[in-house]
């Protein structure tokens, strides 16, 4: 049975739009089972409120939902975080510690960040994920757990095991259930919600009154959202906390200048002022868009000698996410040995 914690939380979050719909029913339909999901999608979309759904959502939810997030620390450092370790284990290690597989013992385990996990901890992982036992750090005894494991990450994965980065072996065990979480440009039907979302938790938070004015609210709607769910959340946090009109364009002009494919404002000579009567504000705002970012994506990928990995680290995209957006601007590399 779905607790009511998932349908009071949750539901209503994973509802929004469309796209976040087919979400839902996935977060539904796997709540009676134990099997390992992975969590896809860009930073800021949401991956970590998909994974308490889950949870909550599970028969699981009375328990702890433990998270680790595996880009936080040193590998050293993290298989003594996942796994414990005994005492006199390594310098430092004074008593022993439970590691917080040991703590998720009948409730669910987030590994937010799968893809930056060190080569050195996959295999051990892989290795717990067939049985749930391991030993901790510096230990003999076997320890057995009954956890439910849900992954994220923000890499394209492929790559990743293409490279030698990821083990295959890994990615098959964790990828039982693919939940793709996406971004929020693909999904403006929700900005409305969630910006009306985040101003009553801030006005609450500060003891404020704003409001959101219906240019101010227009202006959120077409901007890019690189940042996603994480971003707008900030951009609202400002917009109640800063005294006016004028503090809160300041701020969004902010937010468009964080990244150089967020600029709204095309530099190039634009069309005549009958052009400008028969597109409307919207359909500029967008063309203007779409030429900033086919400009920056030139100029990244010409920094970088069109080696597309590393643009897609620049820019913190997916390397997928990259191709597309390249065959969409119809981009291509000057000289062919450059391209990677």
């Amino acid at each position: 049975m779905i607790g009511t914690g998932y349908l009071t939380e949750y539901a209503p979050l994973l509802g929004l739009g469309s796209k976040m719909q087919a979400v839902r029913e996935i977060v539904e339909s796997i709540a009676d089972t134990n099997a390992t999901v992975l969590i896809r999608g860009e930073s800021g979309v949401g991956k970590d409120v998909v994974a308490r759904a889950i949870h909550a959502a599970s028969v699981r939810h009375e328990a702890p939902f433990v998270k680790v997030n595996c880009a936080a620390l040193p590998a050293g450092l993290l298989e003594s975080e996942l796994f414990g370790h005994e005492k006199g284990a390594f310098t430092g290690a004074y008593r022993r510690t439970l590691g917080q597989f040991e703590f998720a013992h009948n409730a669910t385990i987030f590994l937010d960040e799968i893809g930056e996990l060190p080569l050195s901890l996959q295999a051990k992982l892989l290795h717990v994920l067939q049985d749930f036992r391991f030993c901790r750090v510096g230990g003999r005894e076997m320890i057995h757990v009954d956890a439910r494991v849900i992954a994220s990450t923000n890499r394209d994965l492929e790559v990743a095991l293409k490279r030698g980065d990821f083990r295959e072996d890994l990615f098959y065990r964790l990828n039982v259930v693919e939940v793709h979480v996406p971004p929020l440009r693909e999904r403006r039907e929700e900005i409305p919600m969630l910006a009306a979302k985040f101003l009553a938790k801030f006005n609450a938070q500060y003891q404020r009154r704003k409001e959101l004015s219906t240019k101010v609210l227009t202006l959120l709607e077409e901007l890019p959202w690189a940042g996603n769910v994480r971003e707008l959340e900030n951009v609202m946090r400002r917009l109640v906390v800063l005294s006016n009109e004028d503090h809160v364009y300041e701020a969004l002009a902010a937010a468009r200048r964080a990244m150089p494919s967020r600029e709204l404002v095309s530099t190039h000579s634009g069309p005549s002022l009958n052009g400008y009567a028969a597109e409307g504000l919207r359909e500029i705002a967008r063309r203007g868009a779409r030429d900033a970012e086919r400009r920056a994506l030139a100029e990244v990928l010409d920094h970088v000698h069109w080696n597309r990995a590393e643009a897609a680290r620049v820019l913190k995209v997916s390397y997928k996410t990259l191709l597309n957006k390249i065959s969409e601007c119809g981009l291509a590399p000057q000289s062919p040995r450059n391209a990677v």
